[in-house]
């Protein structure tokens, strides 16, 4: 069990006096099967009224106007969160049973569809098919997909940007967690297993001292139904969904979770800012 304590920092700064921003942020953790928030808190800069609500995907998400002149805006979260390791339990399901439990749930047929950002390339389609004709049992499967995307792309940043798609990136084999995470549930829906995005934390120092603050930065996995559940994997580092990961939001892909978004009436041009510090405490 880990004790972790995030704070995540970000804003904007904009190229002159902004006379109205409206912006929604999905910063803050929720409690869970793996996970329990003891503290969380966010702070908004200019002083802001916001409502609070769980959208949709079951996000926890902060909506703010701020109708005073500004030039920058300033968010903190802060988070206490106590992370236990996610069990993996064997599940067998098979391709037929798997195509009868998709029918009956709203949820699983939600989490099948592509969008603009998971569509794959005819290549990764192929990966994926031929994966699945190796194994009856869709888990099996599902995992030896995730895997080898994860082992097929290098994680880079600057290669690509908070907009490119999966294509993009398997075009050059390169990019950051949302990348990788899109890929891979792009091959998992290619062949019939409904896959969600996730965005959230990792605690990248797996020794981290009791105390230590060390630098680090949004993430994201994937999860995939398997039946009974719905199984995590971080296919960014091939490794299952520890006490090093804390879960913030679940969607189709990176549009239905980003961490801040909103529209401002000001001048053109933004240039956005982000820290992110964690701390274990136990």
């Amino acid at each position: 069990m880990n004790r972790l304590r995030i704070k995540h920092m970000t804003g904007f700064h904009y190229g002159g006096d902004v006379t109205a921003s409206y912006n929604e942020a999905r910063m803050l953790p929720v409690s869970s099967d793996g996970q329990l928030v003891l503290f969380s808190n966010l702070e908004i800069l200019p002083m802001s009224s916001h409502h609070s609500y769980v959208d949709y995907w079951g996000s926890r998400v902060s909506s703010f106007e701020i109708l005073t002149p500004h030039k920058e805006l300033s968010l903190t979260a802060t988070s206490l969160v106590e992370v236990r390791t996610r069990p993996h339990e064997d599940e067998s399901l098979s391709w037929v049973e798997l195509e009868h439990a998709v029918e009956q749930s709203l949820e699983t047929v939600e989490h099948l569809t592509q969008t603009r950002r998971t569509a794959p390339p005819a290549e990764v389609e192929a990966l994926a098919r031929d994966i699945k004709a190796k194994h009856e049992n869709v888990c099996d499967a599902a995992l030896a997909i995730a895997t080898a995307i994860g082992d097929a792309v290098e994680y880079m940043h600057g290669v690509t940007g908070v907009h490119s798609t999966a294509a993009e990136a398997w075009g050059v084999r390169k990019g950051v967690c949302q990348d990788i995470a899109h890929l891979a549930l792009g091959a998992l829906r290619s062949v019939g297993i409904p896959a969600r995005y996730v965005s959230g934390y990792l605690h990248p120092k797996p020794d981290a001292a009791i105390g230590e603050t060390i630098a680090g930065e949004s993430h994201a996995w994937v999860e995939w139904f398997c039946g009974g559940e719905w199984r995590g994997f971080d296919p960014t580092n091939n490794i299952d969904i520890g006490d090093r990961h804390v879960l913030v939001g679940r969607g189709r892909d990176y549009n239905d979770v980003p961490p801040l978004r909103g529209v401002y009436a000001g001048p053109f041009g933004s240039t956005l800012f982000v820290t992110v510090e964690i701390t274990r405490e136990a």
